[in-house]
């Protein structure tokens, strides 16, 4: 696929699964995977901090051939090159992570998303050329060290209709408060511990999907 089919594909994303193996409750990240697509998600972000480079390629290649299989969009955190030599559909970056400029020439037919934490930070992504920026963290959250801020839902109020491009939520949000997150307007909720340490993965996926579409 091309940037503009994967951007066309990134429309329809209603919940959005990042992955992280030391909170999925003794599974991998395979098996949280294989639940994902069990569940029919649209996407997932291959998030793992605590490999070597090399694992988290070979993981990656497992992940696109599981994927691209089951109609999914991958999406790797942090690391463009991986990303390209993977064959995934995107990048997700940091406000630390590679720039974001430089990542289009690299990949000029991944998607590209990259995290904010406020009103300015969005913007200039959207400037740089981002296809999505991530707004967060909404609640507190545990996956993310050293986090001790947290926006609230009304920042999504205040961010979003300054954005002509999509956008997903992020943090601490959970079944007991995601509709407050879509009462502010986000359609893209991204969750890392609400479905992986879910007793059920597929379940969790089919939940949050219902939710967000109103059901």
């Amino acid at each position: 696929m091309g940037r503009e089919e994967r951007k066309s594909c990134f429309e329809a994303v209603d919940i959005y699964p990042v992955t992280c193996e030391r909170l999925s409750n003794g599974r991998s990240d395979l098996e949280v995977l294989d639940g994902l697509i069990k569940g029919g998600a649209r996407i997932v972000q291959l998030r793992e901090k605590d490999i070597c480079e090399r694992d988290f390629f070979r993981l990656a290649e497992i992940f696109r051939q599981r994927t691209a299989k089951a109609g999914m969009l991958l999406v790797i955190n942090d690391r463009v090159d991986v990303a390209v030599a993977a064959g995934a559909d995107g990048v997700h970056l940091g406000q630390e992570d590679f720039p974001l400029p430089a990542a289009r020439k690299i990949a000029p037919e991944l998607l590209i998303g990259a995290s904010s934490h406020n009103l300015e930070e969005a913007l200039r992504a959207q400037d740089e050329g981002a296809d999505y920026v991530n707004i967060g963290p909404i609640f507190p959250t545990g996956t993310k060290d050293g986090v001790e801020r947290f926006l609230g839902p009304g920042a999504i109020a205040q961010i979003a209709p300054r954005l002509r491009i999509p956008f997903t939520v992020m943090g601490g949000i959970k079944e007991s408060n995601i509709k407050q997150v879509l009462e502010m307007g986000a359609t893209k909720v991204a969750v890392v511990t609400a479905i992986t340490q879910a007793a059920d993965i597929a379940e969790a996926v089919r939940c949050f999907r219902r939710i967000i579409k109103g059901g």
